[in-house]
């Protein structure tokens, strides 16, 4: 049965590595701390590596990130994993759980997240199943 969750998440990031800006694009490494509230509350914590293009508005990256929350009541922690890009300012953004990744009472999860962002405030929209009886 699918289900969904929302709420707002506050994210910071760190800079690990970050190449010289070439001619092609400029590589990164970042650290991710995230605080889920609403229907998921907890903590998220990963790692991004990018990759920002000379032309303005296109980029990619690729993240995993491990969460350890509460969804609707159900305690545990799961891996997301993210691939994003963007061409010259249009964003394709897929955020999945990992499958098998999940523990505790949200063992079996499986589902997308989904992020948008409004006057500097992040919101999370999450789509999501559990197993029967679960």
């Amino acid at each position: 049965m699918n289900k969904k969750a929302s709420g707002t998440f506050e994210v910071k990031m760190r800079p690990l590595w970050q190449s010289e800006q070439t001619e092609g694009a400029t590589l990164g490494r970042m650290s991710l701390d995230k605080q889920f509230s609403g229907d998921l509350a907890g903590t998220g914590q990963g790692e991004m590596l990018s990759a920002v293009t000379t032309t303005l508005g296109s980029a990619g990256y690729v993240a995993i990130e491990r969460v350890a929350a509460t969804l609707h009541g159900r305690e545990g922690s799961f891996v997301l994993q993210h691939t994003g890009t963007m061409t010259r300012g249009e964003q394709q953004l897929s955020i999945t759980v990992v499958p098998d990744s999940a523990t505790g009472q949200l063992a079996g999860l499986a589902g997308r997240l989904a992020i948008r962002i409004a006057d500097g405030k992040h919101f999370y929209d999450f789509d999501y199943s559990l197993p029967e009886g679960a």
